[in-house]
């Protein structure tokens, strides 16, 4: 493979993913095209700005786009390497749309030459890589495609998912072991050189359905595990136990390590991806499609919960902190909290105040609901009564003396020493 000064990469979807592979890749010293059907991400790039939240990112874009190394554009240019960064949502019944990902591959095929080396990044179901071969196949009948020919094919095609944390992207990038699936050895092997340049981690090879079954099976074996603490919640409710007392005691159990409950499973990953697995195999996962059910079905739960509470004080302001999916980021991709909130909201109108530090405004599903976003502070001074949706650092640093007078449902137990409230703890004040 050519030098990292020569070597020019593609990288389509800056997403939550996109972005970071891209300014880590551009920081080698390579050149790196982002590609992105949105004109105003776009543009936000190329300021050398970033529009996603992620710890240590504005910087590195910041300097990888002062250096030429990162551009963005919304069309394609010729290429060494394509790294496809699309989403891929699920539609009717939760079936698998992989339409982003073919029309990602349909634009790398208008410029790919001989020597290029195509590689998906999207969870994507089993199978996905080799449509990808096929549709380039159909595209380029000028170009010989991996395993549709007999002799050494011009171009490599592999799948190599990403399997970072939000909040730890640029490190896991780099620090965490990477699946690398060819459609043949030596197209794993020529990803597999690239990969090696900006990846400390290991870099283990196999098969292309074997690399896509293998993110699936991660995702969901976290659900299963979630959707195992979210059941011990409700059993806990039904019980009037502490579920999170419970926990912590199983957890001293040297062979136990029971997750934690919350209102449900959110973020583009876990909350979908375990559905690809039930769509390809219905018959052979009740297991993962009942995790999938229990953990949909927690939303529900925490709503009815909520309303009860907000039924105890008729008329006084509600906070409910946070709609992210997860603690410390901006992402609200199929999060919980942010559809118990908007359901409060739609139910009780301006009542309901919604704090989350990584929004400066209320996303759409808030439109005509009158509810209104206010910081925590304003929160603790206003707001008789306070629903903890996500755990965000600062949820976490209010003290008991600022909350122990509040009517609390704590959905993600960050608050354990939170005294039971029994009526409104000061005149109540509707906010501006």
């Amino acid at each position: 493979m050519v030098s990292d000064s020569e070597l020019k990469v593609a990288v389509l979807g800056l997403g939550y993913i996109g972005l970071p592979t891209a300014a880590v890749i551009a920081r080698t010293g390579v050149q790196v095209l982002g590609v992105d059907v949105t004109q105003s991400v776009v543009d936000t790039v190329n300021s050398g700005k970033v529009h996603i939240e992620e710890v240590d990112l504005d910087g590195l874009v910041s300097g990888v786009v002062a250096r030429g190394n990162l551009r963005a554009s919304t069309m394609i240019e010729p290429a060494d390497v394509f790294v496809i960064a699309v989403p891929t949502p699920f539609g009717e019944n939760h079936a698998p749309n992989i339409g982003y990902v073919l029309q990602a591959a349909t634009t790398v095929a208008a410029v790919l030459k001989a020597g290029d080396v195509v590689i998906l990044e999207s969870t994507s179901p089993v199978g996905t890589t080799e449509k990808v071969r096929d549709l380039l196949a159909q595209l380029r009948p000028d170009l010989k495609v991996p395993g549709r020919t007999g002799e050494s094919a011009d171009i490599a095609i592999a799948y190599c998912p990403e399997r970072v944390l939000p909040g730890r992207i640029l490190v896991e990038l780099i620090d965490n072991d990477r699946v690398i699936g060819g459609i043949t050895p030596r197209c794993a092997r020529k990803a597999l050189a690239f990969y090696r340049r900006f990846v400390r981690g290991a870099c283990v090879t196999t098969t292309s359905r074997a690399a896509e079954m293998t993110k699936l099976t991660e995702n969901a074996f976290r659900d299963v595990n979630i959707a195992f603490a979210n059941e011990l919640s409700l059993i806990a409710d039904k019980m009037g136990v502490d579920v999170w007392e419970v926990i912590r005691l199983a957890n001293r159990h040297p062979r136990v390590n029971i997750l934690s409950p919350g209102p449900g499973v959110g973020g583009h990953c876990i909350a979908v991806d375990p559905w690809f697995l039930v769509s390809a195999a219905p018959d052979q996962t009740p297991l993962i499609r009942t995790a999938r059910e229990v953990n949909d079905g927690k939303v529900a739960h925490t709503t009815a919960r909520a309303i009860e509470l907000i039924e105890q004080l008729p008329g006084v302001p509600v906070a409910c902190l946070g709609l992210a999916f997860k603690a410390n980021i901006d992402d609200f991709r199929e999060s919980p909290a942010l559809k118990v909130a908007a359901d409060l909201a739609n139910r009780f109108g301006d009542r309901i105040c919604i704090v989350e530090p990584y929004a400066s405004a209320l996303p759409t599903p808030f439109d005509g609901t009158g509810a209104r976003l206010i910081d925590i502070d304003t929160a603790i001074e206003r707001c008789p009564i306070m629903i903890v949706l996500v755990d965000h650092e600062v949820f976490k640093s209010v003290p008991l003396d600022e909350r122990a007078t509040k009517l609390v449902y704590d959905t993600r137990g960050i608050w354990p020493d939170q005294p039971p409230a029994s009526a409104p703890p000061v005149p109540l004040r509707r906010i501006a």
